[in-house]
């Protein structure tokens, strides 16, 4: 262990992804950096991530995502040009990783291994100078006249900067369960309101579980609520969904998942009374309704001695076109020939707008990112440094910053805390 002098320029808690790109940048500017870990594995997150795959970034402009991360994506305008996605590609397929753009935009390692990512992390921290030290928990840390101090079971260590990259608190398995917050609110910090984002679903309908397993490849959902009274009793009719989103679509046995849920459900974990929400589907977000019901009619026409139980099986899978033809209140043993143009019409309105009752999320545990954090106002985007604290830095999802799927996250930590790591300096003033 390393003697508990103040030797270090800079002390990081926490080697994720922020934390490890930050060690990365700061050792290869000869700053002595201390990176630690209270797990025995560095990066768990990111062995875990895009199914032990690793999303590590989207193929797209950075002006792209900052726009994915709606109000709260101007604060990313520095760390991204300072780290964009292709430096983040560059540098870790330098460490021989080589990656692949898939059709979504989603960049992964060619080899779909996650760990072959983390490795690549590691070794450039590593092969910058950087000292690392795992399975050292973090009891408390202090501002003194000679910088920060940091408690540890094992020693106390003193550093000119320190820079907090504990995560959030989604998968708190993985060792996040939030202690960069209550560090932060020792320097004065506000955290926002915290709740799991890009986590699945819970729904109240039971068709829709017996159909766990079905995936559709694009879908639109729509999170709304109902609508609210007015002063006189009447009602102040909702024309827009809380959150929206179109892609892929998982029915589960306890609800959805997929990217098109996972995207809208931070609208739903922070809604006051999220079991009043629905979640409204457009099982053909392509077809204009005009045009469904022109083909609908169609197939009546063309096909009348057909029964309505197979009308929609070369559109969707047997048992999702079943049951929403039993949902829109025609018999599946009736006749194509038959159905009414009521009947039409509700099979239209049940294919464009399917409406399932929520009953919240899975929570943190499932929750692959968190929504809240660390307050943007009082952080430094240019540089990453408190606006209350000199010397004191934050990067990755322990702000409040979080991203749709598909790399974006990860995206964001890198380039916070490669940003926070270019921005130290020995003095402990910052740039």
């Amino acid at each position: 262990m390393p003697d508990s002098s103040p030797k270090y320029d800079l002390i990081i808690i926490g080697a994720g992804a922020a934390g490890l790109m930050a060690a990365t940048s700061a050792a290869s500017r000869n700053l002595r950096v201390l990176l630690l870990e209270k797990n025995k594995k560095l990066g768990v997150k990111i062995l875990i991530s895009g199914g032990t795959r690793c999303n590590i970034t989207h193929n797209c402009s950075v002006r792209e995502i900052v726009k994915r991360f709606g109000n709260r994506g101007n604060f990313l305008h520095s760390p991204l040009h300072a780290l964009p996605p292709e430096a983040v590609i560059q540098k870790i397929e330098a460490e021989g990783v080589a990656t692949k753009i898939e059709h979504t935009g989603k960049i992964f390692p060619v080899s779909d291994r996650a760990i072959d990512v983390r490795d690549a992390l590691v070794t450039m921290a590593r092969n910058a100078g950087s000292e690392i030290i795992s399975q050292c928990p973090v009891q408390a840390v202090a501002k003194d006249n000679d910088g920060f101090s940091v408690v540890t079971p094992y020693d106390r260590f003193q550093s000119k900067n320190l820079l907090i990259t504990t995560g959030g608190l989604s998968y708190p398995g993985c060792g996040t369960t939030g202690d960069g917050y209550a560090w932060a609110k020792q320097f004065g910090h506000t955290i926002t309101q915290t709740v799991p984002a890009l986590v699945p679903l819970l729904n109240n309908c039971t068709w829709a579980n017996d159909l766990k397993g079905i995936t559709i490849e694009k879908a639109g959902v729509g999170v709304w609520q109902p609508p609210a009274a007015g002063k006189a009793g009447t009602k102040t009719k909702k024309n827009r969904p809380l959150a929206q989103a179109t892609g892929s679509f998982l029915f589960t046995h306890f609800g959805f998942s997929g990217p098109t849920a996972l995207d809208v459900s931070r609208e739903v974990a922070l809604h006051p009374d999220r079991k009043t929400l629905t979640l409204n589907v457009d099982f053909l977000p392509d077809l204009k309704p005009n045009r469904l019901q022109d083909m609908l009619e169609e197939k009546k026409r063309n096909n009348g001695k057909q029964i309505v139980g197979n009308l929609l099986n070369d559109i969707f899978p047997k048992r999702l076109a079943e049951s929403l033809l039993t949902a829109a209140g025609v018999s599946l043993d009736a006749k194509n020939a038959e159905l009414s143009k009521s009947a039409l019409d509700n099979i239209c309105q049940q294919i464009k707008n399917t409406k399932f009752a929520l009953n919240g999320t899975l929570g943190f545990e499932k929750a692959e990112v968190t929504a809240g954090g660390v307050s943007l106002d009082e952080v430094n985007s240019s540089t990453m440094q408190s606006k209350l604290q000199d010397g004191l830095y934050f990067a990755g999802e322990v702000l409040d910053l979080d991203g749709p799927i598909g790399g974006f996250n990860f995206q964001s930590a890198f380039s916070t805390g490669w940003l926070a790591g270019q921005s130290i300096v020995e003095n402990g003033q910052g740039k």
